[in-house]
């Protein structure tokens, strides 16, 4: 049975982690928001905020209302059967770490032995009928309902963290008191009232096929009262039937943070009530008492109104102002910064390169003085500021001395127009595109103008013998394309050129110079 539980807690808690990946909300809180401050502590926020005290006040934070539900045993002597439990809670934080919670749980247990036990009758009437029929020996068993009170100190493990700005998984820990009302019956007596003769039962077999045959022995029907402790027989009953038991508890658990308003927890709880009775049998061979475990999955809510208040505090982790005020300083006095600059010439002694510039000297962003046409002569002593390179080296005012201007030397004469000689250009066929052997050609002329820009050009195109029908237009637009060649392609102006068709052999296109 313990194994089937720990497997369902296990299978329940990973569940739960793979839900976690939705908690991705970060808490809105402001510890200079006064509003969600009550008014006993105000005092402090305003001191506080005026930099009279070091420490923001605690805030309003809300309430957590859960319920809860889950597999409910009693360990004891006798073997449990699977029971349940369930109820409400509310909690209360008292810091970011510890928190108090008050709980009702109520719960169904039962158990069924599978061996013959002996039994002291002292102050256990209730199966003497039985015993009587199995030489003082009983096969025990036992429903019990409980309803209990508990109130706990809790203990936040999760939400001191340095590297994350709120938990959104909380471990904790908790102890403390709880109060029962507890009814133990046994089935101690058939329908006729006398007691069970276990007599044809095979002891021996296997514990299910005893428990099969108990349970046609039987009637299941819990008519009496269990025994209870010998010396508080008739103390700590209720109607003198339901045991009033204190007791203590004590247990873990984890939260998993889906919302600002909502997560959801699995917890292992164990309530010792130090009585040997919760099972309705006490062995005479040992001294053990009887606890309830309990194994719950709880949903829980945060009650309140968020405009006034915070999210319960051990969901809030209490370092995130602080960082907050680390990295983006809104509270903090923060002294003006006062760096050395023993030239005055804004660049710190740290970072000048040249901590003795004169007063008022211009400097670049390392402190060194400017020198802007690198003559040596820093900017401030410099009287020709910009000295051509050709002029220097310059002299300790920075004047550079220029050489003669020789604009005239080993420039060569420019060649007469009309001596020019220009090549012509042949096309094939009726073609009138200048081919790749006339693009040299062409180049080469263009070379020869541009070194006689003042010189012209006279295009001529042939018609053919006597001007024959479509020579004409043919030698024009053969004349076109060498134009535009030497001015799109080589870039000659147009207005240099004078353009002609004469007869003659219609295959060419001759240059010659126009002057």
């Amino acid at each position: 049975m313990a194994s089937k539980k720990y497997l369902l807690l296990a299978g329940a808690m990973s569940l739960l982690a793979a839900s976690s990946g939705f908690a991705q909300v970060t808490p809105v809180y402001d510890a200079l928001d006064s509003s969600k401050v009550p008014a006993s502590r105000q005092a402090q926020q305003q001191n506080f905020s005026n930099h009279q005290y070091d420490f923001p006040a605690k805030p309003r934070d809300m309430w957590e209302l859960g319920f809860h539900g889950g597999l409910h045993l009693i360990n004891g002597t006798i073997p449990a059967k699977p029971g349940f439990g369930g109820g409400i809670s509310l909690r209360k934080s008292l810091g970011h770490t510890f928190s108090v919670r008050a709980e009702y749980t109520g719960s169904f247990d039962k158990g069924q032995d599978y061996r013959l036990r002996p039994v002291s009758l002292n102050n256990s009437s209730a199966w003497a009928p039985t015993a009587a029929l199995n030489n003082g020996n009983i096969v025990a068993n036992y429903k019990t309902a409980t309803h209990q009170l508990s109130l706990d100190l809790m203990a936040s493990l999760s939400n001191i963290l340095f590297y994350k700005a709120q938990p959104k998984v909380n471990w904790y820990v908790f102890g403390g008191y709880s109060l029962g009302l507890i009814d133990v019956d046994v089935d101690a007596k058939g329908a006729n009232g006398a007691g069970y003769n276990y007599s044809g039962v095979n002891f021996s077999a296997s514990r299910k096929d005893i428990k099969d045959q108990l349970k046609n022995i039987q009637d299941g029907d819990y008519e009496s009262n269990a025994p209870s402790q010998g010396n508080r027989g008739n103390i700590g009953r209720k109607d003198d039937n339901q045991l009033l038991r204190h007791g203590a508890d004590f247990g873990t658990g984890v939260a998993f943070r889906i919302s600002k308003r909502f997560n959801i927890g699995i917890e292992e709880k164990y309530t010792l009530y130090f009585d040997d009775y919760l099972d309705g049998y006490s062995s005479p061979y040992s001294s053990h008492k009887d606890a309830f475990s309990y194994t719950s999955v709880r949903l829980n809510f945060n009650l309140g109104n968020s405009s006034k208040r915070v999210e319960p505090l051990w969901w809030v982790n209490p370092l995130n102002y602080a960082y907050n005020e680390l990295s983006a300083p809104r509270h903090m006095k923060l002294p003006t910064p006062v760096l050395p600059d023993a030239d005055g010439d804004g660049v710190t002694d740290q970072f000048d390169r040249e901590p003795n510039t004169p007063a008022g000297a211009p400097v670049d962003v390392h402190g060194v003085a400017k020198d802007t046409d690198g003559d040596g002569v820093p900017d401030y002593k410099d009287k020709q500021l910009v000295t051509p390179t050709y002029c220097q080296p310059v002299d300790a005012d920075g004047v550079g001395k220029c050489p003669d201007p020789e604009c005239c030397k080993n420039m060569a004469a420019k060649p007469a127009c009309n001596s020019l000689i220009l090549p012509s250009v042949s096309f094939k066929g009726s073609s009138t595109k200048v081919s790749s052997e006339n693009e040299a050609i062409l180049a080469s002329v263009a070379n020869t103008l541009k070194s006689a820009p003042e010189c012209n050009v006279l295009v001529t195109g042939h018609a053919g013998a006597k001007g024959k029908k479509g020579g004409v237009d043919l030698s024009s637009r053969r004349v076109d394309a060498v134009i535009d060649y030497l001015a799109d392609k080589q870039g000659i102006d147009r207005g240099r050129f004078i353009k002609q068709n004469t007869p003659g052999e219609s295959s060419t296109v001759d240059l010659a110079p126009a002057n």
